[in-house]
């Protein structure tokens, strides 16, 4: 198995390619060890020293490390870690127990913010290992939820304004202003 390493635009995070569906449908962010409990890959990953925050997405890993630690030390136990996942057998989720909730009827003005996100946001964010999700939007404001990679980014900040705040002020004109959530 050869796994691929790209640097994203946050100097704390690295994302892995390991060549293969990581996720089937959607994206996962572990934002600590706890929240890891539902993954085997993110728990296996956090086993690593100094591994802070692990996301997963549709073909790609994306590991953020603590300050204190760098890459050349971690890096070889992170890719050891992927590839026993793979190995293993075992799911990267574990089969989700609680019953999903009924999605809202989203009215146009979110259906349309939804869209762009889908298809003009979300792929560009991707390709530096990361993702932004739709949390609300009230009052003209939009909230998003920065992930993987954007997540303590010091760009993100630029990126939400500069890039995203201005495609969708340009295509939706309810929107005023967007916001990140934590």
């Amino acid at each position: 198995m050869f796994i691929q390493t790209e640097q994203t635009p946050n100097p704390a995070t690295l994302k892995f390619l390991p060549g293969r569906v990581v996720l089937a449908s959607g994206t996962a962010d572990f934002p600590d060890r706890e929240a890891a409990s539902r993954s085997p890959l993110a728990r296996r990953l956090f086993e690593v020293d100094g591994v802070e925050r692990v996301f997963l997405g549709s073909d790609f890993i994306t590991v953020s490390r603590a300050g204190a630690v760098d890459w050349p030390v971690m890096k070889p136990a992170v890719l050891g870690g992927i590839m026993e996942h793979f190995t293993s057998g075992e799911p990267t989720l574990l089969a989700d127990t609680a019953d999903a909730a009924p999605a809202e009827e989203d009215d146009e003005v979110v259906a349309q913010i939804k869209e762009l996100l889908e298809t003009r946001i979300r792929p560009a964010v991707a390709q530096d290992g990361g993702d932004i999700v739709f949390d609300s939007f009230r009052d003209g404001v939009v909230y998003l939820q920065m992930q993987g990679s954007c997540s303590g980014c010091p760009s993100s900040t630029a990126t939400l304004k500069m890039g995203i705040e201005n495609l969708l002020r340009h295509y939706v004109p309810e929107v005023l202003e967007v916001r990140p959530v934590a």
